[in-house]
């Protein structure tokens, strides 16, 4: 089955063509809309010829409204319109503004304009200015300015500066927020290179880190009991005796080093 038709226009269509056209169109098209309004049947050279005056005639009207188009066109251009309609307290319209709308607000200012002339490229359901394109032909496009207003008076003002005050309070929180870590961040890194400095100072290395280790060992040792004085006293010994080792394994050292310094020198004599 055939997707398309073939057909002769008995009548012009818009955006299909005038009398007299043979055109292709979609079966479902045709069969729904063209033959059941008798503006189209099938194609014969004999109707082509029958329709050859009611198309000539077609064409004449078609290029005075082509004249009146260019003429509504120029008209048109730049006019501005307004529209009074029920909204909330921010300004939101309880009903969209429709091409309708627009059109009836035009013709009644004298402007023979459609609603499916109107272009609408927005939803427009606020309170405020806006710009829409009038398309009367394919190449003729006209703006006008559309202004929507409340039918009450509004306080937007005061909602604008509410708005501006909570955002500003918002920012400066934020702010004092980030101060606030901030100078916690540097708390706590303070607290770590005091800890970390105490530990240092407690390290067994021979330095004056170990003055008050043995201090408090010493204390530990005089608490503690009998038998845990002895394992204190133990401790004591052995480190008595490594730091004893390490000095007697120094001096030697030295003293080899002094004495091939005499050696050098008697050599020289």
């Amino acid at each position: 089955m055939s997707r398309s038709l073939k057909l002769l226009l008995i009548e012009n269509v818009d955006n299909l063509g005038i009398v007299g056209d043979v055109v292709n169109v979609r079966t479902g098209y045709a069969r729904n809309f063209l033959l059941p309004r008798n503006l189209a049947t099938e194609p014969s050279d004999q109707l082509v010829k029958d329709l050859a005056g009611k198309r000539a005639e077609a064409q004449k009207q078609i290029a005075e409204q082509r004249k009146q188009r260019e003429v509504l066109a120029t008209k048109v251009n730049g006019v501005a319109i307004k529209l009074v309609r029920s909204c909330n307290d921010q300004g939101i319209l309880y009903a969209s503004i429709t091409q309708q709308d627009v059109a009836a607000a035009l013709n009644e200012q004298g402007y023979a304009v459609k609603p499916r002339d109107v272009r609408i490229s927005q939803t427009i359901k606020r309170v405020d200015s806006y710009e829409l394109h009038i398309k009367l032909d394919s190449d003729l496009d006209s703006i006008v300015k559309l202004t929507v207003e409340a039918d009450r008076k509004l306080d937007l003002d005061h909602d604008d500066a509410k708005k501006t005050d909570g955002k500003a309070k918002a920012d400066a929180n934020a702010e004092g927020g980030e101060a606030a870590e901030g100078a916690a961040a540097q708390a706590d890194g303070k607290a770590e290179a005091k800890d970390d400095g105490k530990k240092h100072d407690g390290r067994r290395d021979g330095g004056d880190g170990d003055k008050p280790r043995k201090r408090e060992w010493k204390k530990d040792r005089a608490d503690a009991p009998p038998k845990a004085q002895q394992s204190f006293l133990g401790e004591e010994r052995k480190i008595v005796k490594w730091s004893t080792a390490s000095k007697a394994s120094a001096e030697p050292a030295a003293d080899s080093k002094a004495d091939k310094a005499k050696k050098a020198a008697a050599a020289k004599k």
